[in-house]
């Protein structure tokens, strides 16, 4: 008889999570009709920022903006709700049906609009500098409802909540 043990770190969980957001996002981008060629060639900053801030724990939403250049006003919005536990059972895993379902409810969006990701944190104090970002202001969501997917990446204590914005 043997026995084996199999351990995923909080690292490991930070990292898997932080790729599979910025794959979800992507496939968002490119599912309701825009072309994520910015989005894939601005990867690195982004990955610093999210992976930094989850093992920090500072994350609080990663948010997609899709606007309007002309107007500057929100088509859609997408939001990655970070949900910190220190509950795990070890399994890393993806629902990547739930987001496909909820992009084809939310729908495309004209070729013309642009995007934006945007970050937002807790108060807790400490939080690291990371090279590339800087503060902004999300866009007006008045006149939208939010429409929750539920949980969308999830393992070893951390996961994301997905929700859209829509009219």
């Amino acid at each position: 008889m043997s026995t084996t043990t199999f351990v995923i770190s909080y690292s490991h969980t930070v990292t898997y999570v932080t790729a599979k957001m910025l794959h979800l996002i992507s496939n968002i981008i490119r599912d309701i009709g825009l072309d994520p060629a910015n989005f894939t060639k601005d990867w690195a900053i982004y990955e610093s920022g999210i992976t930094t801030w989850l093992a920090s724990r500072h994350l609080q939403c990663v948010t997609l903006e899709v606007y309007d250049p002309k107007t500057n006003k929100l088509a859609v919005r997408w939001d990655l709700d970070i949900v910190y536990s220190t509950v795990g059972d070890g399994d890393l895993w993806v629902d990547a049906a739930a987001i496909r379902y909820a992009i084809a409810k939310a729908g495309l969006v004209p070729s013309a609009c642009r995007y934006g990701l945007k970050l937002r944190f807790n108060d807790l104090p400490g939080k690291p500098d990371v090279a590339g970002w800087s503060d902004c202001t999300m866009r007006s969501t008045k006149g939208f409802n939010r429409y929750a997917v539920g949980a969308t990446i999830g393992g070893n204590g951390l996961a994301t909540e997905t929700a859209y914005w829509s009219r």
